[in-house]
């Protein structure tokens, strides 16, 4: 693999469905650009599976610790992404913890949907968690 692979406009459904490694190495660079935030480990709190990594702004937070559901700062988008709006999978936050450098969060989480990630299964089902593949001999394999 060398550094264009990771530069080149990629096609989305490649990256989230293929098999091919291609890591987005830029992606806190464009992040920094943009509005200020913090990174966010969502947790599963039963299984503790990492179920999403994304970002959360003040904004974000506030309405997170208000309302008890996951809201993240949409980086693509650049507005607030309450989990669930629209697709009915609910992040249902249980507790929300503060890394020692008070620049990253975990939220701890129950789902109240069927999963929590947005890309599909073959039966059009919400993947579990956005981890669902894993690097083995240099190329991408799907776990369970």
């Amino acid at each position: 693999m060398n550094r264009k692979d990771f530069t080149e406009e990629i096609d989305s459904k490649k990256i989230e469905y293929g098999k091919d490694l291609i890591i987005d190495f830029d992606k806190l660079k464009k992040v920094a650009a943009g509005d200020p935030v913090v990174p966010v480990a969502v947790q599963d709190v039963d299984s503790k599976e990492v179920l999403i990594i994304a970002y959360a702004n003040e904004e974000a937070l506030r309405y997170t610790l208000e309302h008890a559901e996951a809201a993240f700062w949409s980086t693509s988008r650049n507005q607030l992404w309450v989990k669930g709006k629209t697709s009915g999978d609910v992040l249902k936050v249980e507790e929300v913890l503060v890394n020692c450098e008070q620049n990253s969060l975990v939220y701890k989480v129950k789902m109240l949907g069927k999963g929590s990630c947005h890309v599909k299964n073959d039966d059009g089902s919400t993947k579990f968690g956005c981890y669902y593949r894993a690097v083995r001999n240099g190329a991408l394999e799907f776990v369970d």
